[in-house]
């Protein structure tokens, strides 16, 4: 499912150059560029996300997995959905860029009590930053955040900030391997 997974995203979600002409958020120029969600959104990309994401977190004793909304949704969504095909169903929820403010203020959707454990996912990790976020709005909402999976890591230092919060951390598939398929799928 992962060489799979990896030859979908190169042909959905990523793009390659010699030389760095993608413009970052951060405004800095890279050879690649990696937009996850043509993938994540995909019916064969949940299939294999959600499969892949459920085996990284079957073990780790979790009830709930997230991250920050839009990009970790389709995966949180997935992951939960092959859970139940599994028979041990994981609640999926996602965490707000801005906190409500009107009803119950709170970061967070989807049904778990305070102390549930947790994973956070996200699609892209670049300095780790909005999954460092997304862990801190977990534990504001009295969860417990046992474990990070990034569907994609750049390999920029992320995944190691990532470290400095939650002690477990997957990676799904590396700029590394997308690079590698990318260059023998176009020669």
């Amino acid at each position: 499912m992962k060489q799979e997974l990896i030859a979908l995203l190169c042909r959905k979600s990523f793009q390659y150059s010699d030389r760095p002409i993608f413009k970052l958020v951060s405004g800095r120029l890279s050879s690649f560029y990696v937009n996850c969600k043509p993938t994540t959104l995909s019916p064969r990309g949940m299939f294999l996300v959600g499969h892949l994401v459920y085996d990284a977190i079957a073990d780790a004793g979790v009830a709930g997995v997230g991250g920050l909304t839009f990009g970790a949704d389709p995966i949180a969504i997935a992951a939960a959905f092959t859970s139940e095909l599994k028979g041990r169903p994981i609640q999926a929820f996602s965490i707000r860029k801005e906190k409500k403010d009107h009803g119950i203020a709170k970061w967070i959707e989807g049904e778990l009590p305070a102390g549930a454990p947790v994973a956070i996912i996200d699609d892209v990790a670049t300095t780790g930053g909005s999954t460092i976020k997304a862990i801190e709005r977990a534990r504001e909402e009295g969860l417990e955040v046992v474990k990070a999976v990034i569907l994609v890591d750049r390999q920029e230092g992320g995944v190691a900030a990532i470290r400095k919060h939650v002690d477990e951390v997957a990676v799904i598939v590396s700029r590394d391997e997308l690079v590698t398929e990318w260059k023998r799928l176009n020669g």
